[in-house]
């Protein structure tokens, strides 16, 4: 994720950042410009052609594709919020199971298998929403080696089945009463619950079809619109189409970027930072 400060316009307005969708769609802006310059050759100096109204009939495309766009970039910012929430209430359940585990007074290897198992939940879900998992990078005690994780498809489960086997335990040998397990309880639910919640928005794309439809439009859109604006405005009509071809496409190239906000892109969520940051905490609180 890109930290910024967001009241230095100058230094945004010209700041070419890698994630800017101007460095990653120059070459179609100047494909666009090429064609507008080809049109107008053509209709200008070629067959001397006139096409009246053509202006208006884009207005109103454009009035409607803005519709459309707009509800886009609500839809994947809204994807992008509920993440960034759910990750906030990972560092929140995190602290406090670790703050509950730690007056509860246990003796210290159990509270380094909690410590361990916790980090790596949250490791897991990380890594495990981007599709690239290593079980390497895990960390292990006796009771948790690597072959405890190598048969199971989806490790954030078994993590945290191995949790509850923990909770079990204590209160098998007495360690912990039915009314401390119901003390802990709505932390080690609320884990589970905002790992499916990531998957439901990392497993459901926007429609196959309302994406297309859009692509199709704006692709429409820009590549008629020289027909009619080369008559009012020449070869000015190069840069205003290229410049309008800009403003639409990045919108929906930024809304692509962030409805799946568990990447490593630039505007991605910082969820690397956030693992560190309850890793630290946990190790803290459970010493």
């Amino acid at each position: 994720m890109v930290i910024y400060n967001p009241k230095d316009w100058w230094k945004l307005i010209f700041n070419f950042h890698k994630s800017d969708t101007f460095r990653m769609m120059w070459p179609g802006i100047l494909g666009v410009a090429v064609y507008t310059g080809i049109v107008a050759f053509l209709e200008n100096e070629i067959f001397h052609a006139s096409f009246k109204n053509t202006t208006a009939i884009h207005s109103l495309v454009g009035f409607v594709l803005s519709l459309l766009l707009v509800f886009r970039t609500n839809t994947a910012y809204e994807r992008w919020w509920e993440g960034r929430k759910l990750w906030g209430s990972f560092v929140n359940n995190s602290r406090n199971l670790a703050l509950k585990l730690n007056s509860l007074e246990l003796d210290p290897d159990i509270k380094h298998t909690f410590k361990l198992l916790l980090t790596n939940y949250v490791y897991a879900a990380k890594e495990s929403l981007r599709g690239k998992l290593h079980l390497k990078n895990l960390g292990f005690n006796e009771r948790y080696p690597i072959e405890y994780y190598e048969s199971h498809h989806h490790i954030p489960s078994r993590i945290m089945q191995a949790i509850y086997t923990e909770v079990n335990h204590l209160l098998k040998l007495k360690i912990l009463s039915p009314e401390q397990i119901l003390f802990i309880n709505n932390e080690l639910q609320s884990f589970s619950d905002n790992m499916g919640a990531c998957e439901r928005i990392k497993n459901t794309p926007i429609p196959y079809s309302y994406s297309l439809f859009l692509k199709k439009v704006i692709f429409l859109y820009i590549f008629t619109m020289p027909i009619g604006f080369v008559r009012e405005f020449g070869y000015w009509a190069m840069p205003i189409v290229a410049l309008i071809f800009y403003i639409f496409a990045s919108i929906e190239l930024l809304a692509e970027e962030i409805e799946d906000p568990f990447g490593t892109e630039p505007n991605d969520l910082p969820t690397d930072q956030i693992y560190a940051i309850i890793k630290r905490d946990v190790h803290d609180i459970l010493e």
